[in-house]
């Protein structure tokens, strides 16, 4: 994968070059795009496009802190942007869970709890999108937490 290929994935079209908190302008696209995209399409098709974009972050992720030297770069979102789908993976499409799914998302993924922060040692683009991965799991059932006890 060339580097700028590799830049493209990794910052999500350049999401990540956003100068003010671009792992929250990314999670936040992700979770319209997640809204308008998958409304009214098959609900295996959305794990299976965020293994392939976590499959893609691993990669784009390794060639990017290859080249900059740096352990993570905040302009890799494409860890954000798999977190947040996965929170989302076969859950209703609504605003509802958009916004529980969000804000959970958000909340673990800076926070970064227990193993969350534990898993973000791995090396390379494996940590990068693993501490991620992680926390879109912790927001997936905290969004199944509200609906059982609210619904």
């Amino acid at each position: 994968m060339k580097r700028n290929f590799a830049e493209w994935i990794a910052t999500v079209f350049f999401i990540g070059k956003i100068p003010f908190a671009p792992g929250t302008w990314a999670s936040l696209i992700a979770t319209l795009a997640w809204y308008f995209i998958f409304n009214d399409i098959n609900i295996y098709i959305l794990p299976l496009i965020t293994f392939s974009l976590f499959i893609l972050g691993i990669i784009s992720s390794n060639i990017i802190i290859d080249d900059s030297k740096e352990h993570d770069p905040s302009r890799i979102v494409i860890d954000e942007w798999v977190g947040q789908w996965l929170a989302f993976t076969m859950l209703p499409v609504s605003i509802k869970t958009g916004l529980i799914g969000f804000i959970a998302f958000r909340f673990f993924d800076i926070l970064k709890p227990g193993p969350i922060k534990k898993i973000e040692k791995l090396p390379k683009g494996l940590g990068v999108m693993a501490d991620d991965l992680l926390a879109g799991i912790f927001a997936y059932f905290t969004i199944i937490v509200y609906y059982w006890l609210f619904l």
